[in-house]
């Protein structure tokens, strides 16, 4: 503040809001722009950077649900997921709301390519049943150069993907005003007369006054419970150690290489700042490198690379790891839950949306289950009120500041 001015005038009633969201994610971001464009009152604060976690740390692929088919089975996972992907290109294109027009898109498409195994060859056959985004085989002369040489089958898949933290920043530059930085475990005066029940939240002055509180923290979710005393929602948290490959040399590549029932390798490519093609590597990669060590791992993505992609010439590229651990909603199995979870208690709601593609789903939902809207503050009085307090920035991508090596 110019040390001439005067401080601001802080309210001093209660600022009334239909909704508090903790957690700056995409599953945040989304469910702020859609509870605003429906009239309701919400504000979002983010401990860290947006997109801390989960949302920086994915591939951007906006998933169709043929992943989930591949046992040739139309489940529901992929019943979940097979819609997302039009509410998306629509947002994208700018022809709905969010507009998300200005977000960087990676590609308009992924590859699909398979191993020569006959499960392999089954599962594509399978994959398409029951999905809007289907596979469409090309010609040899139309595969990217680097899958030239893949036996079998290459399609193309109409799964956009695209650059995570340009996502954030998009949400970020709608909804600046609304978004806050704090810890509310650490800069926050908390009234909670009892479990779940988020009173009043005072940050520097200014109190506001929630009607529902909503948990979009995947990771966060069991200290923000013990907060707001509450028992441990039913989360679990599976790891995974994905791949970063480094080379100028590089192509750019969008793909699944598709072996039996599972994704042998899923990569998706960017650029770090220097201009050097960066590889994202999941898939079954990224799952075995849970349960080993970073140089373990490495070897086993320059051997999956060498077997999926013969042409590719590894001598020039450097690798990295880094853990991205799946927080979600609970399931007896342990595996990844097969849609979006709201868990609710008392006057909070936590949020799961399983996957980024499902964002939009989850912020529906969300807006749903709120009570209707009473006695919440006007827009500029909220905004006039927020003007203060800190503000939150995009997170930094994993390959910025990995350590790479040959």
């Amino acid at each position: 503040m110019h040390p001439h001015m005067p401080p601001p005038t802080l309210p001093t009633d209660p600022v009334q809001i239909d909704a508090l969201i903790i957690g700056g994610g995409i599953a945040g971001c989304w469910t702020l722009d859609r509870l605003t464009r429906a009239g309701r009152s919400a504000v979002l604060i983010e401990k860290t950077a947006l997109g801390s976690g989960q949302t920086i740390w994915s591939q951007g692929i906006l998933h169709s649900g043929l992943k989930y088919t591949l046992a040739g089975s139309f489940n529901k996972s992929a019943r979940a997921i097979r819609e997302m992907p039009a509410v998306w290109r629509a947002c994208l294109a700018g022809e709905s709301d969010p507009d998300l027009s200005p977000v960087a898109l990676r590609s308009e498409h992924c590859h699909l390519w398979r191993t020569d195994s006959l499960s392999s060859r089954a599962a594509m056959i399978g994959a398409a049943a029951g999905l809007v985004t289907k596979p469409v085989d090309l010609a040899p002369t139309d595969r990217p150069e680097i899958l030239r040489d893949c036996p079998g089958k290459v399609a193309r898949l109409d799964e956009q993907v695209i650059e995570p933290a340009s996502l954030i920043a998009r949400f970020l530059e709608l909804h600046h005003h609304r978004i806050i930085r704090a810890d509310i475990a650490q800069d926050a005066l908390l009234d909670i007369p009892e479990p779940g029940v988020l009173r009043s939240i005072t940050i520097q002055g200014v109190t506001l006054a929630p009607r529902t509180t909503i948990i979009t923290a995947a990771a966060g979710a069991p200290a923000l419970a013990e907060v707001l005393h509450l028992p441990a929602p039913h989360s679990q948290t599976r790891p995974l150690r994905m791949v970063l490959a480094r080379s100028a040399s590089l192509p750019p590549l969008n793909a699944h290489c598709v072996d039996g029932m599972s994704t042998r390798v899923t990569i998706t490519s960017t650029q770090d700042a220097s201009g050097r093609t960066i590889w994202q590597i999941g898939g079954e990669v990224a799952e075995q490198g849970a349960l080993r060590t970073d140089a373990q791992t490495i070897a086993l993505a320059r051997a999956e690379l060498a077997a999926v992609l013969p042409s590719l010439d590894l001598s020039t590229i450097e690798f990295a790891t880094y853990e991205a651990p799946r927080a979600e909603s609970r399931t007896k199995s342990g595996k990844r839950p097969e849609s979006v979870t709201l868990e609710h208690c008392a006057r909070t709601i936590f949020a799961w949306p399983s996957k980024l593609v499902l964002a939009p789903q989850l912020a529906d939902d969300i807006l749903a289950a709120l009570p209707p809207s009473e006695n919440s503050s006007s827009p500029d009085a909220l905004a006039d009120a927020l003007a203060h307090l800190p503000r939150s920035e995009v997170a930094i991508p994993p390959w910025e500041t990995a350590s790479f090596s040959r």
